[in-house]
């Protein structure tokens, strides 16, 4: 099993200094986590989610963290890849460069950008964005097998050169965004991992791992993106880890309040997430907020979704090391590959950031590393 952080740069009330050090502190966070035997540090893409989401530019930072750390992979989860947001060359030039200064550490996700606000800045049809990301990922797979790409198809490409070429053979693993269990079964067809939302909780990642072993098992190979297959599955953990559990659970479930704000705030035209005192129950404000979210959308005719309402379930790995060990036993036992911890959530200060990436790192992912055939 693996373990890794994913990154948003949310902050609550945001302001340029404040950006500045959030951004900063997602960068020392990550250099610790090598240091704590993190396996990989993940990164989305998001444009003008103010407060959910202010890491737009991830191909710099996760360039900036790969200059700072020498073994961590360093992970696009996702970039967006609809031709509107850019081009599919650019994006393998990018990412290729990245993998070259990275000593080959580069791990690539796609996603779609469909929030309304960000298909608006960049101008990107909605009915585009499913077709257009798949394929980008054939044209990303595929750029590097000859010394002269070109491609035909929505876009006309080449022929040319794609430089330069990465340090992986024939390109750096590939994976997909899957938030619905459509997009699981079409990463399952392409042959490209899974990165999922575990915030509905463990059954709910079980619900999903078994829509993504059903597509694996009955696929035949005709929808495969590239010649090198990935079937990595990983599940998002949301966590704080403390010696005290109490505040550990208050501070996780307010950061998780913040966070599921954010996305109805974006995703779904709720009001804007606010900061909240962290002694409020904010458990007991989740589920109440979830209820109103589902009334909505069923006065919309909108079917609710994990994605939608997940986030307002608090069963996850707040509290102190032994209750993060129970709930990475319950992924493990389902088949997760990857514990993808969401840590830096917009109402969690730094230093309990920290504190749980130590935590993680000198008590929970011990506890799941086999013992060394040296000893």
């Amino acid at each position: 099993m693996k373990f890794s952080m994913i990154f948003e740069a949310q902050l609550v009330d945001p302001t340029p200094a404040r950006e500045r050090a959030i951004i900063h502190d997602c960068v020392e966070q990550a250099v610790l986590a090598e240091e704590m035997g993190f396996d990989r540090v993940w990164a989305v893409e998001h444009h003008s989610l103010t407060q959910y989401a202010h890491m737009s530019a991830s191909e710099i930072f996760l360039t900036w963290v790969a200059a700072r750390t020498r073994t961590i992979r360093v992970g696009h989860g996702v970039v967006t890849m609809p031709f509107g947001y850019q081009h599919p060359v650019r994006v393998a030039e990018r990412a290729a460069m990245l993998d070259v200064l990275s000593g080959g550490r580069l791990d690539v996700g796609a996603g779609r950008g469909a929030t309304r606000q960000e298909m608006r800045m960049f101008g990107v049809d909605p009915a585009d964005t499913r077709p257009q990301t798949e394929e980008a990922l054939r044209i990303f797979a595929a750029a590097w097998r000859e010394p002269e790409f070109e491609w035909h198809g929505s876009l006309d490409i080449g022929p040319g050169a794609v430089l330069p070429r990465p340090v992986q053979h024939p390109h750096p693993p590939l994976f997909m965004a899957c938030s619905q269990h459509d997009s699981l079964r079409q990463a399952a067809e392409l042959g490209i991992g899974a990165l999922v939302m575990g915030f509905a909780g463990a059954d709910d990642v079980r619900a999903m791992r078994r829509v993504y072993d059903e597509a694996l098992a009955s696929r035949d190979g005709s929808r495969f993106v590239s010649t090198e297959v990935n079937d990595h599955f990983s599940a998002l953990c949301p966590t704080v880890v403390l010696d005290d559990a109490d505040r550990a659970l208050r501070l996780g479930t307010r950061g998780q309040r913040f966070f599921a704000e954010s996305i109805a705030h974006w995703y779904g035209g709720a009001p804007a997430p606010t900061g909240y005192a962290e002694d409020e129950d904010h458990a007991g404000a989740l589920g109440q907020e979830r209820e109103k979210l589902i009334a909505r959308l069923h006065e919309a005719n909108i079917p609710a979704r994990p994605v939608d309402t997940g986030t307002y379930n608090t069963d996850h790995a707040y509290g102190d090391a032994a209750t993060a060990i129970a709930y990475v036993e319950r992924l493990r036992e389902i088949g997760v590959d990857e514990v993808m911890c969401l840590i830096q959530m917009g109402t969690v200060p730094q230093e309990v950031c920290l504190e749980t990436i130590r935590q993680w790192g000198t008590k929970v992912i011990p506890h799941f590393r086999e013992p060394s055939k040296d000893l």
